[in-house]
């Protein structure tokens, strides 16, 4: 084997155990400030950890992406604008985008809530109703693309969501978790460990198309 692929192969087991450490810490530590007064529920959730975790830090490691791989930490990394501009995420022009092919299921799109893009993705489409269906965030229809989410106990802390049109930047932004406050950048928050998983089944390459597919 040349010394070269020698040491990409041990910078990608280096990085591969980066991540996985730095996925571990931060899921016990979610589980332990979590309200898990189920014993079985914490017991199932710490049995597919493992699984889990090896799968998202392999993806991490071998994604063909235009981001920054912070192993340390288990993050991707991008340069984040000035702010959030939505150029052309109106709701008639988003709607029209999603018209304009045939969705496959598992497309993962983006949604805006509150201060940053979320990362979600299809899984059901009613064309007789004309919707969409998110696993996340539910059902977004032609005249409902931006609605109102309440707490289970409908007190006022409702959060605004809007679904996107996929666009490079968009994603980017979304993976690398860019957060805006006022028009003005904060400090990027670290995704899910879904989050994590759906950025590594974005296809880059056909954001250089003209077809959306993936």
């Amino acid at each position: 084997m040349p010394q070269t692929s020698l040491w990409q192969t041990s910078q990608s087991s280096t990085n591969y155990a980066e991540v996985c450490n730095a996925l571990y810490e931060r899921e016990l530590n979610n589980l332990v400030n979590a309200d898990l007064s189920n014993i079985k529920s914490m017991q199932n959730r710490l049995k597919s950890l493992p699984h889990y975790i090896k799968r998202t830090a392999y993806l991490m490691t071998q994604a063909q992406t235009p981001l920054m791989l912070d192993s340390q930490n288990a993050h991707w990394s991008a340069n984040q604008s000035k702010n959030m501009s939505l150029k052309g995420q109106k709701e008639d022009q988003v709607w029209q985008w999603y018209q304009s092919f045939t969705i496959p299921l598992g497309l993962v799109v983006p949604v805006w809530i509150n201060d940053r893009v979320l990362l979600d993705s299809i899984d059901r489409i009613d064309n007789i109703n004309k919707r969409i269906r998110t696993n996340a965030f539910g059902w977004f229809e032609q005249n409902t693309i931006q609605k109102i989410l309440f707490q289970a106990d409908d007190t006022l802390a409702s959060q605004r969501v809007q679904l996107l049109k996929p666009t490079k930047k968009i994603m980017m932004s979304a993976c690398a978790g860019h957060r805006w406050k006022n028009q003005a950048p904060r400090h990027p928050i670290l995704l899910s460990l879904r989050e994590l998983l759906l950025s590594c089944d974005i296809n880059w390459q056909n954001f250089k198309k003209t077809s959306p597919l993936r």
